[in-house]
């Protein structure tokens, strides 16, 4: 590499550093230390069911209270309840798959082939109604042991406060929306203009948010001071997981994958089934601040809390930077700002975001920025439904649009939208939606969130809201994709060069689209664009619909507030998780017992600095394998965070030793395979491809881990006291 590179590389790390630095330093002077409330010791729990609510402080840390005797026939009872749901879980999304191509030949509502329809919308349907009978049942269960007491005033006044002010938030979007669309039409008021309004204003209500809900004290810091309605949280989770990836690249997944993309709309849902079932209600009762926490307690010792720390970071890292990638590219396009600056605004509105007020501020920020995203989602292709069928219902009309698509395709001699594998096998389609899923439900940034609310019960309500909110965007996806095949198929492809349209030209400056006519390029050179001529990166889909469909400039500013917001939203979660892993799990419990809680806000800013700075490096090289490590992310998660979780909390016999064998074993299995797939990718098992790798890791750790923990000591009379503990409310 050349000199000028490594003094840019310099400059570069000059200028993000030093941005982040004075950031730092104003929110470090602006706030005083904060102090540690750790709250009272909650009293023994009596052998008889209680009759009041639940207390919800945290449990002392060295001892737990002894198993009442109808814990043995509560347990039985739940295991009797998710058993069956797990068995409809797996069939909802298996079977329309090995089914597809024979149900494919039957079409219902507008148009949708049912086996294309059940992978798009029926499974997801399918989730929504698990997690709601589960939720049901649950409360039955623990209201006949007398674990559930009735919802107090207070806690419905505060449901109803919460609620309002979302309400008022979203008619203020759209009146907001409105006012801009007029001023538009009438005044003709520049595009850019648009644009920086809505990040201006989306931007200063973030920052105002953060300073309102300043905390002072590492539990609110932390934990909000667990005082987050099932709901809310449930919005602010859903925000949480509906990152720039989700925002930006799932529907232009679909769009060039087809049938196949839709293992990522049943992957990404299908986890918080096993989230509610499995684990939600579990971290809860435990509670402390960190998942590494539940870790470390049940699994105690330094190795297995060291382990899974490095692990979360890793994981945490390659989400930073693909929300950071999806700042930068949206701010070069919209804002016609360069990608570096673009990238340093981002994180510097992270910042502003996340660190005035933790996990406080966060949950806010994550519910205005989750009303956000999904209208910024919904206007775009509801306008679009509206303008191709003349109804506005996307989700519903988007058929016609498959129908639309099978016509051209076949004109234009082109492979089939909707026919399942046609690039990939079915294990890997399998594979991957099983990966995507058991990652979802082992993800540090959203497990922490459980943490936040009051009781067991609001958190697996929470999961309820999470998922119903998830799935108004995912259910959206696949219309997204459909239509934009429709308008490009229609409109793009066939025409000649000279006279594409403007947006085009405008996007190819991102790097995000080729016009390949010319032979050099792999075209034919006719003049005339064909449909393999047109190169489109799966991030360009979502962004350039409006412009494709000449929607008016106020849709396209929206478009770009929604994907900032979907990136700062999960951003804000990461970098939390990140200095608490730092600060929390390795330098406080592992290396420096004593440090202040002083000290520790210092090292976890200092931490997220260097993080963040990393993290615009890594983004600023545009590489297209960022996308391949987000996916590599889940395949690690779910062979190595889901198995010890589920393990810990459903076999008492798991120990310490087998924990950290089976995370070792799980990772090395699933990095061997990755790296050998990767690097020849004609190498593989049933077809399965290194995205899905953790599909053998997952098993190699469940069995290691069973294997280690037989054939060496039991765990202590109070890990196992602690495992009685989190198995009731």
């Amino acid at each position: 590499m050349n000199t000028s590179f490594w003094l840019g590389l310099f400059q570069l790390f000059l200028v993000v550093g030093g941005a982040l630095a004075v950031s730092l330093f104003i929110i470090d002077r602006l706030f005083p230390p904060m102090r540690q409330v750790q709250g009272n010791v909650p009293p023994t729990l009596p052998s008889a069911p209680p009759a009041s609510r639940p207390t919800t402080v945290v449990p002392p840390s060295q001892r737990w209270p002894a198993a009442p005797p109808w814990l043995a026939h509560y347990w039985r009872e739940n295991l009797q309840l998710v058993s069956p749901l797990l068995v409809i879980w797996l069939l909802s999304f298996v079977l329309p798959v090995v089914l597809a191509a024979p149900l494919n030949q039957i079409s219902v509502l507008t148009g949708f082939p049912l086996g294309y329809y059940m992978g798009a919308q029926g499974s997801l349907i399918c989730f929504i109604v698990l997690t709601i009978v589960y939720n049901w049942r649950m409360r039955l269960l623990d209201r006949r042991y007398g674990l559930d007491a009735p919802t107090t005033p207070e806690d419905q006044t505060i449901r109803r406060r919460y609620l309002t002010r979302y309400i008022i938030f979203a008619i203020g979007l759209l009146l907001l929306i409105a006012l801009f669309s007029v001023l538009e039409t009438f005044l003709n008021i520049p595009a850019a203009l648009i644009d920086w309004s809505f990040l201006a204003l989306a931007i200063g209500l973030y920052a105002i948010i953060g300073i309102r809900s300043r905390a002072n004290t590492l539990d609110a810091y932390y934990v909000a001071d667990r005082k987050i309605p099932g709901m809310l949280n449930g919005l602010a989770t859903g925000s949480d997981w509906m990152s720039a990836a989700s925002f930006i690249s799932m529907a232009g997944a679909l769009y060039l994958l087809g049938f196949e993309g839709l293992a990522y709309i049943t992957g990404w849902t299908g986890g918080y089934v096993l989230l509610a079932l499995l684990l939600a209600p579990y971290i809860r009762k435990f509670g402390q601040y960190t998942l590494i926490d539940f870790i470390s307690a049940r699994y105690p010792g330094v190795g297995a809390r060291v382990i899974a720390a490095i692990l979360i970071i890793i994981i945490c890292f390659t989400y930073v930077t693909a929300q950071v990638t999806g700042i930068g590219i949206i701010m070069s396009r919209f804002l016609g700002l360069n990608y570096m600056v673009g990238v340093i605004v981002g994180l510097a509105a992270v910042l502003l975001c996340s660190y005035l007020g933790g996990m406080q501020a966060i949950t806010w920020t994550q519910g205005v920025q989750g009303i956000i995203l999904v209208v910024a989602y919904l206007v775009p292709v509801t306008w679009l439904s509206q303008k191709l069928t003349g109804v506005a219902l996307p989700q519903v009309m988007y058929g016609e649009a498959l129908r639309n698509i099978t016509r051209l395709e076949e004109a234009q001699s082109l492979s089939s939208y909707i026919t399942p594998f046609n690039d990939w096998s079915i294990w890997n389609y399998l594979a991957l939606t099983l990966c995507l899923m058991l990652g979802t439900a082992g993800m540090p940034h959203i497990l922490v969130r459980f943490y936040t609310v009051p009781t067991v019960r609001d958190s697996r309500s929470s999961v309820a809201w999470a998922l119903g909110w998830i799935c108004v965007l995912y259910l959206t996806a696949p219309a997204y994709a459909a239509f934009s095949r429709w308008e490009i198929l229609s409109l793009v492809v066939g025409q000649p060069i000279t006279n594409l349209p403007d947006w085009a030209n405008r996007w190819a400056t991102t790097g995000l689209l080729a016009i390949a006519d010319h032979p050099d390029m792999g075209g034919n050179g006719d003049g005339v664009l064909q449909y393999n001529e047109l190169k489109i990166d799966q991030d360009l889909v979502v962004l350039a619909t409006p412009e494709i469909a000449e929607l008016p400039a106020t849709v396209v500013a929206l478009v770009a507030a929604g994907g900032i917001a979907a990136a700062l939203s999960t951003a804000d979660g990461l970098l939390m998780v990140i200095a608490s892993a730092v600060t929390h799990d390795i330098y406080h419990r592992a290396l420096n017992p004593r440090a202040g809680s002083r000290e520790r806000l210092l090292l976890g800013r200092l931490a997220i600095l260097v993080i963040a700075i990393l993290a615009a490096l890594t983004a600023l090289q545009r590489l297209t394998i960022i996308v391949q490590l987000v996916a590599w992310a889940f395949s690690f998660a779910a062979a190595t965070i889901f198995p010890v979780l589920v393990l810990g909390i459903f076999w008492r016999r798991a120990n310490s030793y087998g924990a950290i064998a089976g995370m070792i074993g799980g990772f090395l299995v699933t990095a061997v395979y990755m790296m050998i797939s990767y690097i020849n990718p004609d190498w593989t098992i049933l077809g399965i491809s290194s995205s899905a790798a953790g599909i053998f890791g997952l098993p190699v750790n469940f069995l290691v881990t069973w294997l280690v923990s037989r054939y060496t000591p039991p765990p202590s009379p109070e890990v196992r006291a602690l495992v009685d503990y989190v198995r009731y409310p």
